[in-house]
């Protein structure tokens, strides 16, 4: 459902033009997943930003299920966050004036498709059940790496985008979110690429491509 075809992204600093894609190409099917690895400043996140809609690359394409995503307007774009995607950090990003029922439930409103049925089952197998009243500053920092998850996927979105989702946690809690993760990610029928550092939780995905200098150089089945 995305095709990725020699992206190429730069950006302008005080000391010229630095070059940060230089021709990615990448696939990802439906319902599967992918894990971006590779080394700080290797372009990972910057390729999250622009299948994001977040930035605009300088040429190349984002196709989502054939359809290009460079050359959107910015409220089709705008559209494509809120419907299309879910957007997992490593700072969860909740919104500290909502309890975590309401973040659970905020992502799938602006979607237009809230259904309290999922959000009470994803409320439930992420441990939150008896959470819901609680504000994020009173969560560990687990739970509300599950919440940001949960808000993810409570739209059910086509694609799922992690930037090194559990990279604030301990290696017991990252493999355990990143297992619930990836079974909830697989019963929304959803894709999934991560950003993540780690070999040990990029083993757990389908699929690993690495970047290097801005380019793809390897992916691994």
């Amino acid at each position: 459902m995305l095709v990725v075809e020699q992206l190429c992204k730069s950006f302008n600093t005080a000391q010229g033009t630095l070059p940060v894609l230089q021709g990615v190409d990448l696939t990802l099917a439906r319902g599967s997943s992918l894990a971006l690895m590779g080394e700080s400043g290797s372009g990972k996140s910057t390729l999250l930003h622009l299948v994001a809609g977040l930035d605009r690359a300088d040429s190349g394409r984002i196709l989502i299920d054939d359809e290009p995503l460079d050359g959107r307007s910015e409220a089709a774009l705008a559209r494509w966050r809120r419907e299309g995607i879910g957007l997992v950090f490593q700072q969860y990003n909740l919104i500290s004036s909502l309890n975590v029922a309401s973040n659970l439930a905020f992502q799938a409103r602006l979607a237009g498709r809230h259904t309290p049925r999922w959000v009470d089952y994803l409320a439930e197998r992420l441990g939150l059940a008896a959470l819901l009243q609680r504000y994020p500053e009173q969560l560990s920092g687990g739970q509300q790496q599950r919440v940001a998850i949960g808000r993810a996927l409570a739209a059910r979105p086509a694609l799922v985008l992690a930037d090194e989702p559990t990279g604030s946690l301990d290696e017991a809690s990252s493999d355990e979110v990143l297992a619930l993760l990836l079974e909830l990610v697989g019963e929304a029928g959803s894709s999934v690429l991560m950003v993540t550092h780690s070999p040990r939780l990029a083993a757990r995905l389908a699929r690993r491509c690495f970047l290097h200098a801005g380019r793809v150089q390897t992916e691994g089945v």
